[in-house]
């Protein structure tokens, strides 16, 4: 990222915008955050940024505003937004609307790809996400002292193999495994509801001798093209604690497309439960 004093973060739910504040104010940067009303935590408010501003998820005029009343020429977009807000009581201002009857479809990649190049029409350059905190992307190789099993690595080979299938479409990027069975994939829900519904499908089922095998493997991928800037896969110690309390025993990422919010916290969290994390 070239020297410039100004820094936009457009902000929202959950612990990685606070991580790109601190790095880029860590390395001098001023940072102008646009907080999300819908989804930005409170918090933003007292971590140092030289500016907050708060709109609404519909406001993408009132956005680029912002940034150039500000002098803001780069911006990170850090923190989920739900897919499904896309759909809710939001009032889209003209120039989000204009975008939305544009769309072919409304996923993910279609909608945030729309907003970047609207961004960048207005001389406001999105950044990847991680480009502040590359040392919390996931290393290639087994990240807990347990490896995957047998059967664990064979719920890999096939959960990876649906997941990139999925991911074409950009459906999701999560897929929950027993013994080579999609038990669950995600769609807008999350990955947290994600594998809280497979460890009750599994809960579910009769009688203790059932042929499918209670221990669950979750796998979370980039898409083919994952593009940095936005919707990057994301797992924390919260994830570790969802898996154990839905009976899942391997997770299984990408290597340098998967960021660790809590940092070395995640894998001492599994390690602590015996849960597996490896990075491919």
């Amino acid at each position: 990222m070239p020297p410039n004093p100004k820094l936009g973060l457009i902000a929202g739910n959950g612990k990685f915008p606070f991580l790109v504040l601190d790095a880029a104010r860590a390395q001098g940067f001023d940072v102008v955050v646009a907080a999300i009303k819908e989804e930005t935590f409170p918090e933003i408010e007292t971590q140092g940024a030289a500016s907050v501003h708060w709109l609404s998820l519909g406001e993408l005029s009132k956005l680029i505003e912002t940034f150039q009343r500000e002098g803001v020429r780069r911006a990170i977009m850090a923190g989920q937004v739900k897919h499904k807000q896309i759909f809710s009581s939001i009032k889209p201002d003209w120039r989000l609307a204009k975008l939305l009857l544009s769309l072919g479809t409304r996923n993910t990649d279609s909608l945030l790809g729309a907003v970047a190049k609207v961004l960048s029409d207005e001389g406001i350059v999105l950044e990847n996400s991680t480009t502040l905190l590359d040392p919390l992307l996931a290393k290639p190789g087994t990240l807990t002292s347990r490896g995957p099993s047998d059967e664990e690595k064979k719920n890999i080979t096939y959960g990876r193999a649906v997941a990139r299938h999925l991911a074409q479409y950009d459906i999701g990027q999560t897929v929950v495994v027993a013994e080579s069975a999609c038990v669950a994939v995600e769609a807008m829900e999350g990955t947290d509801a994600t594998i809280e519904r497979a460890g009750k499908l599994l809960t579910s089922l009769d009688g203790d001798a059932s042929t499918l095998s209670r221990a669950l493997t979750v796998v979370k991928i980039g898409k083919p093209n994952q593009d940095m800037r936005f919707d990057v896969p994301v797992i924390g110690v919260k994830t570790i604690d969802v898996m154990r309390s839905a009976g899942a025993t391997c997770l299984a990422v990408d290597a340098g497309k998967c960021l660790l919010l809590d940092g070395a916290a995640v894998p001492q969290a599994a390690d602590g439960v015996g849960i597996s994390i490896v990075a491919d």
